[in-house]
């Protein structure tokens, strides 16, 4: 599924207008092009939750697929984070604060995404300069 094992791949709400300014956040940052992105609800996103064994209406989290590993809430924003140009990877220090106490934060914004951030009809469609970095079909 994903064309380049080296790259981790970040499944987002396509949907959402907060996830989708993350996606172009991440883009802009990361220089060293480790990330690939799909949406949840695309087959692609799809087919990864089913792989995962993560229920196809799973859309409340961010996800991170690095080879075989799947990293959710508020521990696959920090991964992300690692990965981009500096100052961000020094966010990671965060991974120190117990999963549970990170992910309550993570899980209200999730949660009210929508209410504050607003939802979009459709998913994101990328320029034509960074089409490479999704994995579904754009044509």
């Amino acid at each position: 599924m994903n064309p380049d094992p080296s790259k981790k791949t970040i499944l987002f709400d396509g949907v959402c207008n907060l996830c989708n300014s993350a996606v172009n956040f991440i883009i802009d940052r990361d220089v060293n092009n480790r990330f690939l992105f799909a949406p949840l609800q695309s087959s692609v996103g799809q087919q990864l939750l089913e792989t995962h064994h993560l229920p196809a209406t799973f859309l409340n989290s961010l996800i991170l697929v690095d080879q075989d590993r799947v990293y959710q809430k508020s521990t696959a924003a920090l991964r992300i984070a690692k990965g981009l140009r500096f100052p961000w990877p020094l966010c990671y220090v965060f991974i120190g604060v117990p999963a549970f106490v990170r992910d309550f934060v993570y899980q209200i914004i999730a949660k009210y995404r929508y209410r504050l951030f607003g939802k979009s009809d459709t998913c994101r469609y990328p320029s034509d300069e960074i089409k490479s970095k999704f994995l579904v079909d754009l044509n």
